[in-house]
């Protein structure tokens, strides 16, 4: 059995929690902040509703890094298990790769809360991030995402 791993993170917004649960749940602002420092996004398929499926791909910027799908890019795919309007998105997810330590399926639950400047505190937990993922690397992925969902949906508030 693949030894799993948890990342958690936080991060406070100015914005309203309504605008950065659209941005949770729209594809075109996750190919935009849903990808870590030094990667692409392309987002295939997003179905935003309970039950409803996604695919994702994201690419390394420059050669060297080793991508788990192909040599440069990581696809991931996915369903909605529950969404609460401006509090909570329940995603998961599995990369579509051939080596068995990186299979399984890993869960993203982000939560919103009111933050006391009017803004919105985030907190996003991956929970069954395989081993063969580095849990630094995990975590510095999700908080470089988080800076790009903040320049987003701070720019409009």
């Amino acid at each position: 059995m693949t030894a799993v791993t948890t990342t958690r993170v936080s991060r406070s917004l100015r914005a309203a929690r309504a605008t950065v649960y659209r941005a949770l749940l729209d594809p075109v602002a996750v190919a935009h902040w849903k990808v870590p420092e030094g990667m692409t996004c392309e987002v295939h398929e997003f179905d935003a509703r309970e039950g409803g499926t996604l695919r994702v791909s994201l690419t390394y910027d420059a050669p060297g890094p080793q991508g788990k799908t192909t040599a440069h890019t990581d696809t991931y795919r996915g369903r909605f298990v529950r969404l609460v309007p401006d509090e909570l998105v329940v995603e998961v997810d599995v990369f579509e790769a051939a080596d068995p330590a990186l299979q399984g399926e890993m869960t993203s639950t982000i939560t919103l809360a009111d933050a006391g400047d009017g803004g919105t505190e985030l907190t996003a937990v991956h929970d069954g991030v395989p081993d063969a993922v580095a849990p630094a690397d995990n975590e510095l992925g999700w908080r470089t995402a988080l800076d790009r969902l903040a320049a987003l949906v701070e720019r409009d508030a």
